[in-house]
């Protein structure tokens, strides 16, 4: 307690660089990641080439995961011309490890759209870029608020690798408190990566609902909520 109390600048100016870091690889890898997720789901629907080309985008997406953190952070400076602590290099780092994991939940967001509420805004005269923004887009929106707060906990986990390169962050704490055996400062840098985790995916659920009102509701009122909307726009009630 003693050495928090004596270091709350450290901790305070590490945090918000914590924040900084974390904040534009999960927006980035949302933002990349749902048009990644539509193309998906399209050639999916489709047959022969057209559909394992679907399969495969998502399985190379996954894969990128996969790469070692640490060696990567290294090669980034190298491949981009940038300085090796450079902060642009743990966000771009972190949006390739935001995009494998949310490329597939953006896909399977879509996919899981009724077939039927789709057709019947297609019907009513809905152009592709209305269907998806005000029919597949919205109706998709818990699967992808759901792959989103699996991206930030990541993410904001990840940060702390940063540290190991120079980058002030959160895990400069773990890393200093290991070379000088602080066991207070590890202690720490830990319990702050995961509040941090927590306020940031309790945010995010408190914008699901602020955005999503009809995902507030639980078990047969939520259902009805959402039946009527699709059959809202199965009539046509929802203008084009």
């Amino acid at each position: 307690m003693n050495w928090v109390l004596g270091n709350l600048d450290t901790i305070s100016d590490n945090l918000v660089a914590h924040v900084w870091l974390s904040l534009p690889p999960i927006l980035i890898s949302f933002v990349l990641s749902v048009p990644i997720g539509l193309l998906v789901s399209r050639l999916r629907k489709r047959r022969g080439v057209a559909r394992a080309t679907g399969s495969t985008i998502v399985v190379v997406a996954s894969l990128l995961y996969a790469i070692p953190s640490f060696p990567f952070f290294l090669a980034l400076p190298a491949i981009l011309g940038t300085n090796i602590l450079d902060p642009v290099n743990v966000v771009i780092a972190l949006t390739v490890y935001g995009i494998a994991l949310m490329a597939r939940s953006a896909a399977d967001a879509i996919d899981a759209v009724d077939p039927g509420v789709v057709g019947a805004a297609e019907a009513v005269g809905y152009s592709p870029v209305q269907r998806f923004f005000r029919v597949e887009f919205p109706l998709a929106g818990p699967v992808l608020l759901a792959g989103i707060r699996v991206v930030a906990v990541s993410t904001v986990s990840l940060v702390t690798v940063g540290a190991l390169l120079g980058v002030p962050n959160l895990g400069f704490l773990l890393t200093d408190g290991l070379k000088r055996g602080i066991s207070a400062e590890i202690l720490t840098g830990i319990v702050l990566t995961i509040v941090l985790a927590l306020v940031i995916d309790g945010l995010l659920v408190l914008l699901g609902r602020l955005v999503m009102p009809w995902t507030r509701g639980t078990g047969t009122i939520a259902r009805a909520v959402r039946r009527r909307a699709a059959a809202q726009v199965r009539t046509g009630e929802v203008s084009a």
